[in-house]
């Protein structure tokens, strides 16, 4: 290690000497400090993140964290995760010594999260706490798991909010009706609408799509891609889950809907998307619409709970609607959609009678 000051300046510059992953050992350096203090200080926190010690500042964790975890991951999921963190956790923890977090700090910055209210007096939702509570747990566990932390504070800390906690929103076929008239003047997202409502389908496997994957002599939309833009950035990435690859069978709407739309797109070729826009026009579109009709606004996701919403109601299984959203798991559906499923308790138990008879 070495400290020095630079006469012309003023200012302390950092060297010091570390092993890379490696064990490559390579020479890191550092000026600009305003102090020696402060200098010491960047050696010391440096040394102890290269050694994995759970010493480190929570802010250095996380960078190691990050690096890791979020190079296994899609580009949205890695995003999303970054803004997650470094809005709602880095803030609070970014100092702190990792194996110096109590649990004690977990329920104070709970309490602080679950009492935050924006300008208009509203605060997170129920499932947005437990989202960001899940985090704060999985990145504690990953240092117990990886960095012999001893013990995760949340675990004892409990957690906050509820992972169901607000039932989904979603159009009766009426509200559609009107929702969608109101877009019959503008083709492209008259049909993207069809098809998302009349599919399930989610917005970034739609937006995915091309002729190739339309087949008209099946009556089925192929769905392998999902599209996302990040920082201004296309991306195409394979759908959210493996159960995600599917085939849809298109009611006769969607599919006299898909081959009026694709006539007239000029020189369509069989790997174009089929819809070249992003979610902004989605959302911006299904905002006018709701205006002009009356009907009243949703999320462009929740038209894929108006699906749902609109399968059970017509008798079909669990296991066929999860088939047809793609859901990793039918317990994925029963917990989402488990409200909407009719109760056959009496119905059953009539049956029982009649064996018992």
């Amino acid at each position: 290690m070495s400290v020095t000051k630079d006469k012309n300046t003023g200012k302390w510059m950092s060297q010091v000497r570390i092993k890379d992953w490696t064990g490559k050992e390579i020479r890191k350096k550092k000026r600009g400090f305003s102090t020696k203090k402060e200098a010491l200080q960047w050696e010391r926190d440096l040394l102890k993140k290269s050694s994995g010690s759970v010493g480190m500042t929570f802010g250095d964790f996380i960078e190691i964290y990050q690096n890791d975890v979020c190079s296994r991951l899609k580009l949205t999921t890695q995003a999303n995760k970054r803004f997650l963190i470094e809005s709602k956790i880095t803030p609070y923890f970014s100092k702190l010594p990792l194996n110096a977090i109590k649990p004690t700090d977990v329920r104070k910055w709970q309490n602080e999260l679950m009492e935050f209210k924006d300008e208009k007096g509203k605060g997170y939702s129920e499932t947005y706490l437990k989202t960001i509570n899940n985090q704060l747990t999985a990145i504690f566990n990953y240092a117990v798991k990886f960095y012999h932390l001893p013990e995760n504070p949340c675990h004892v800390a409990g957690s906050m909010g509820k992972k169901n906690a607000e039932p989904k929103e979603f159009w009766t076929p009426e509200e559609f009706g009107k929702f969608i008239v109101a877009l019959k003047e503008t083709p492209e997202s008259y049909t993207m609408f069809i098809l998302l409502y009349f599919t399930g389908i989610r917005e970034g496997e739609m937006l995915a799509l091309t002729p190739a994957d339309i087949d008209f002599n099946r009556s089925t939309v192929r769905i392998k891609k999902n599209y996302q833009r990040v920082e201004g950035k296309d991306y195409t990435t394979s759908p959210k889950t493996h159960k995600g690859n599917r085939t849809v069978v298109m009611p006769e709407v969607i599919k006299n809907c898909m081959a009026e739309y694709m006539e007239k797109v000029y020189d369509l070729r069989p790997s174009d998307r089929l819809f070249p826009y992003n979610k902004t026009r989605l959302y911006r579109d299904m905002k006018k619409a709701c205006e002009k009709s009356g009907v009243k606004k949703i999320r462009v996701h929740d038209i894929r709970h108006s699906h749902a919403s609109l399968l059970i109601d017509m008798g079909s299984s669990p296991l066929l609607v999860a088939e047809r959203l793609g859901h990793a798991r039918v317990s994925t559906t029963m917990e989402v959609y488990s409200h909407l499923f009719p109760n056959k308790q009496a119905e059953v138990a009539k049956q029982l009678d009649e064996v018992a008879i």
